[in-house]
């Protein structure tokens, strides 16, 4: 407002100062300069423009579930190869931190307004359930195990980490609203980490213990990932990752891998409580450096496979089939793949495979599992029903 257009003989207060807008909600725009906007952009005022994807997330996606699909299939080898076992334990201290961070980033507008609870039920709890179901019917007749139970409680194999996203969005609120958020997580995962009666109901060791990486991913902003982006830091990560795999290859013959799964308490991995308690933050801070190390070598440009970031859930729940498959079936038993060789020729196929499950046609096959529209299962939303009525004009 100027002062032309202010009341003479009247003083106002001065206004507070602009805000950010949250994410998802437009400012407050004269229809004069969202008109020149929408030009300058090649749209018409009643025309809404499309979101423009962030080629570094999509990028980065795809490489950490490439490293996720890799380490599944390096699990059947490890065991004869210490090299192999070395890279394992150094991919598996950081892949899913630098997953549930960016996780954890995407949620960060997440509340309880009706089109984003129906969003979480149709993109993370509906593929749970099919998924777990789908797994369980899979053990039972395609390797022959009559005792695995469709269990919605118990997560198998790669659910668990839906289970973990469904439990950590739905809390997001309640991370907005309290203070030092992310002080408070790290207390939550280390009291899990010293806590064996917690059991495994919903996977909840590793959806308390992997909490503090989705917390700090929904109080991080832009800015954090371009410092992370800056060359020095990526300079820099060249000797800190050789440092990893030369501790890596020391500590394999001396530590329980598990430690890095964070899907137990430490009595339950044979350690008194205090060693879970450093364990859990030791993992923490090496998970932290090496998920910037990552970070600073994600590409900034759309590549090849930059598209492929938006297929991830895709290449992630499917591509454990057949992993899972290949180890019932006997493939991983033949003793070439046990080779340096054999062990690459391992290597390609998962990150080939993966790849080809997270493409545009594997999308549109199994959408109906992982993004169903399901409108028959809910209500019209009022607020939603107008917003749709904005965008079309009427």
């Amino acid at each position: 407002m100027t002062d032309s257009l202010r009341p003479h003989g009247h003083h106002r207060s001065p206004l507070p100062p602009a805000q950010r807008p949250a994410d998802g909600v437009p400012s407050p725009r004269s229809s004069r300069t969202s008109a020149t906007a929408l030009a300058a952009k090649g749209t018409t005022p009643g025309a809404e423009p499309a979101k423009q994807r962030d080629a570094f997330f999509d990028n980065a996606k795809y490489l950490a579930i490439v490293l996720v699909a890799m380490g599944h299939a390096w699990e059947p080898l490890k065991g004869g190869s210490r090299v192999l076992e070395t890279l394992y334990t150094v991919v598996y201290t950081f892949h899913m931190p630098a997953f549930i961070i960016i996780s954890g980033y995407f949620s960060r507008s997440f509340d309880m307004r009706p089109d984003r609870l129906k969003r979480l039920v149709t993109g993370v709890a509906v593929p749970y359930v099919l998924f777990e179901t789908a797994y369980s019917l899979f053990a039972r007749f395609a390797w022959g195990a009559p005792d695995q139970a469709i269990s919605l409680l118990d997560p198998w194999y790669l659910t668990w980490f839906l289970a973990a996203l469904f439990v950590w969005r739905l809390t997001t609120p309640l991370w907005k609203l309290v203070r030092r958020p992310i002080p408070l997580a790290v207390c939550l995962a280390l009291l899990a980490s010293v806590s064996p009666e917690i059991g495994d109901d919903l996977d909840l060791q590793r959806v308390l213990q992997f909490l503090p990486f989705f917390v700090l991913g929904l109080f991080m902003k832009p800015e954090h990932f371009q410092l992370v982006r800056r060359r020095e830091v990526r300079v820099l990560s060249v000797p800190v990752i050789a440092a990893a795999l030369l501790a890596g290859y020391w500590a394999v013959p001396r530590m329980n891998t598990a430690w890095f799964f964070h899907r137990n308490s430490a009595q339950e991995l044979g350690a008194p409580w205090w060693v879970g308690v450093v364990m859990t933050l030791a993992l923490y801070g090496c998970s932290l450096v090496l998920t910037v190390c990552f970070f600073a070598w994600v590409p900034r440009r759309t590549l090849w496979f930059t598209a492929l970031g938006a297929g991830t859930l895709y290449g992630y729940l499917l591509h454990g089939f057949v992993l899972k498959a290949s180890a019932y079936w006997g493939w991983f038993d033949h003793g070439w793949l046990h080779k340096p060789l054999g062990e690459l020729l391992v290597t390609v196929f998962a990150a080939a495979l993966v790849t080809a499950l997270c493409t545009r046609p594997v999308q549109r096959i199994f959408r109906f599992s992982m993004e169903p529209k399901m409108a028959w299962a809910f209500k019209q939303d009022p607020a939603e029903a107008a917003r749709e009525r904005a965008k079309a004009g009427v």
